[in-house]
């Protein structure tokens, strides 16, 4: 049985964690949602130390700007095995993201501090059914957690891309 936190077998996966527009003044929002984590670095570092427990390697990248997001989905796919991405500003529109996304054939994990199911529930009126473009394409999706749901989707993504009947077996092993 493998140690708690640690994928079954030694392959080092390589992730990219994506956070989208609003993300880099996490700090600054609101405490009720996002907690008290004080910033994206601290968000970031999370993540990474995380990362290190499970022998994964990350690639972060945040941006208020959603060509920048595209640029580095553009660059990184043919080097990485999969992608987390807190899609924030761009959840209910993001639809040039979610197709570079699809576009890698790689699996993508969706992640929200919030749980946004009550959060646009809470304030849109009903008739305007606010929904996330990724969820629908995306391979999983951890919400609700804050901070911790990112931790949540790494070692979910890392169980399954170590699952050789998961995932169709896609995944490449290094």
């Amino acid at each position: 049985m493998p140690a708690p936190f640690r994928p079954p077998t030694a392959t080092t996966w390589r992730l990219a964690v994506i956070d989208g527009p609003n993300m880099p003044n996490l700090g600054n929002r609101d405490k009720k949602l996002y907690g008290e984590i004080a910033s994206l670095a601290d968000l970031q570092s999370l993540v990474r130390d995380f990362a290190e427990t499970l022998n994964v390697t990350v690639d972060q990248f945040a941006s208020n700007h959603e060509g920048e997001i595209l640029d580095f989905i553009h660059r990184t796919a043919s080097k990485v095995d999969g992608y987390i991405i807190n899609p924030a500003g761009l959840t209910t529109y993001g639809e040039a993201t979610r197709h570079a996304l699809d576009d890698t054939k790689k699996p993508v994990m969706e992640v929200h501090f919030s749980n946004t199911a009550r959060h646009f529930a809470g304030v849109v009126p009903p008739y305007l059914e606010q929904k996330s473009r990724f969820t629908y394409s995306a391979t999983g999706l951890v919400m609700g957690l804050r901070q911790y749901s990112y931790l949540g989707a790494m070692l979910g993504l890392v169980l399954a891309l170590d699952d050789e009947t998961f995932l169709d077996g896609g995944a490449v092993r290094h």
